[in-house]
């Protein structure tokens, strides 16, 4: 990493690299650990795993006018990533077993630029920030093999996508007055799907786009304890190979295309103060609905829908500084995923988690060393 200042700008360039392999058993039937086939940490097909690997640059550039500040982002990411999985075993092709491959090779370009500036209106304070985003996905390969030992026997499903993201926003913070402050925002967000398939009947192109506006008020105690309610609107995309499909590549059964951008609504309440100079501690409520949950099934190359669904949670994060060197998180999450169209007791959203407790104590020294 490479940065550096001028009389009123900043710049920087970050370059990394990743590079991992790694032999995975899945999960295992309970019954072959019962009778004695394999012991629990056991496989009945060892050669599962992957590799994945990925590099990327990123520059960064930021110079302030008067009293405007623009800030432009740009970075290029190469990604490669195979993953071997057998979830059952002899079940499908009792002579070569039912190990597939996953694949994704991709660049993937963007970009981001924001423009920020004050205001002031009677006692009030005005703090607008304008920006824009790009993203371009060039996935040459995106893919499902049937294999053995790793070694392919054949093709379920083979792409080239091209996808590409544009968004546009606009955020106004109005310090109404020393205890009160509100954030109205402003999104819209167009994505264009190009797919190539090695099936012509799921190859076409689709776009979609989506306006999402979200609102915030806030009211400060004092220098350290505020209260906050926030809502809007937002969206996930679906994978591009579900908005062109028609022929499920397993079974040859005609399926209908998912929407490219699915709407999600919701709110957060919630509770942020720093108690005796050193416990930063924050409570929030929240609640997210989503219009569908739609999900590209890699085991089987196709678009599944699961209907929409609404979560609800709660969060409790505390940081302490125990001295100047010395500090201490504990954060705790609570969520509660359901189906909001599935009957009582059918209404688990599979894969949801339900609790996550996270802590870390960490040490910077004045040298500069920290860990």
């Amino acid at each position: 990493r490479w940065s550096g200042t001028g009389e009123n700008s900043e710049y920087g360039v970050t370059a990394m690299f990743y590079d991992a392999t790694w032999n995975s058993a899945d999960q295992v039937p309970e019954r072959a650990v019962t009778r004695g086939l394999i012991d629990p940490l056991g496989s009945l097909d060892q050669t599962l795993g992957g590799s994945t690997r990925r590099a990327s640059l990123s520059g960064s550039m930021a110079w302030e006018e008067g009293r405007h500040r623009n800030e432009v982002n740009a970075w290029v990411i190469d990604y490669d990533f195979e993953l071997w999985s057998n979830f059952t075993y002899l079940l499908d092709d009792p002579e070569n077993g039912d190990q597939f491959e996953q694949v994704d090779d991709r660049t993937i370009y963007g970009g981001d630029w924001s423009l920020k500036w004050l205001g002031v209106i009677g006692a009030g304070h005005l703090h607008h920030t304008l920006g824009a985003q790009f993203r371009y996905d060039d996935i040459s390969a995106v893919g499902l093999f049937r294999t053995r030992e790793r070694e392919r026997l054949g093709v379920t499903r083979l792409d080239r996508v091209d996808q590409t993201s544009i968004g546009a926003y606009y955020e106004l913070e109005w310090r109404i007055s020393d205890d009160w402050r509100s954030v109205i925002g402003l999104r819209g967000d167009y994505y264009w799907f190009d797919v190539a398939s090695d099936r012509p009947e799921n190859s076409g192109s689709a776009s979609d786009g989506i306006i999402s506006p979200k609102a915030s008020l806030i009211h400060s105690f004092n220098d350290d304890t505020e209260f906050y309610l926030s809502g809007g609107f937002g969206f996930h995309s679906n994978d591009a190979r579900g908005t062109t499909i028609s022929v499920d590549p397993v079974s040859g059964e005609t399926v209908e295309p998912v929407d490219a951008l699915v709407q999600s609504s919701g709110a957060e309440m919630g509770f942020r103060t720093i108690w005796l100079d050193s416990w930063n501690t924050s409570l929030a409520v929240w609640y997210l609905s989503l219009d569908s949950e739609l999900l590209f099934v890699g085991d089987a190359g196709k678009t599944e829908a699961s209907g929409a669904s609404r979560r609800w949670g709660v969060e409790f994060n505390n940081l302490w500084a125990l001295s100047d060197i010395w500090t201490i998180e504990a954060d705790l999450a609570w969520t509660d995923a359901r189906f909001t169209d599935a009957p009582p007791g059918e209404d688990d959203i599979p894969g949801a988690l339900q609790t996550v407790v996270t802590g870390a104590v960490n040490a910077t020294w004045p040298s500069g060393w920290f860990g």
